[in-house]
């Protein structure tokens, strides 16, 4: 890794104990649900092997076809309830905490920015997933 990657973090209070946070953001049927930053993409499907040196995948697609890919990697560490660390394929790694609050889970995602699209839009991204990650597990 070289000295100029940017880590960016995204973040948000999901009104829900710790586990079930946990599980919806695990599960590959409720990964299916939430794993999208816009109305108009969504996940068809997702594997996901929780444990450190397994590997998961998802695959993300434009709902009208136009386009689509893989996002996947390989956890570093896995410690229920409490973190998940990742390298993505590309060599990138992400970190996610997830903060025991009572009825309420603070979610913290810290990922290496990639050097194709400026950091905000990156930011804006991953947040947006996160929100619709909140709601889906709040309404659920």
């Amino acid at each position: 890794m070289n000295n100029t990657t940017t880590s960016v973090t995204v973040e948000t209070t999901v009104k829900a104990p710790v586990e079930k946070v946990w599980q919806y953001w695990t599960a590959p049927e409720h990964i299916m649900q939430w794993n999208s930053a816009s109305p108009d993409w969504h996940t068809p499907s997702a594997t996901n092997d929780l444990r450190t040196g397994g590997s998961f995948t998802s695959r993300m697609e434009a709902k009208d076809g136009s386009f689509g890919f893989d996002f996947g990697g390989t956890y570093d560490e896995v410690i229920d309830n409490k973190r998940i660390a990742y390298t993505m394929g590309d060599g990138r790694k992400v970190v996610v905490d997830f903060t025991d609050n009572g009825n309420e889970t603070i979610v913290s995602e810290t990922f290496d920015a990639e050097t194709q699209n400026p950091v905000d839009m990156q930011r804006a991204g991953w947040q947006a997933i996160l929100d619709n990650f909140k709601k889906h597990t709040e309404l659920n």
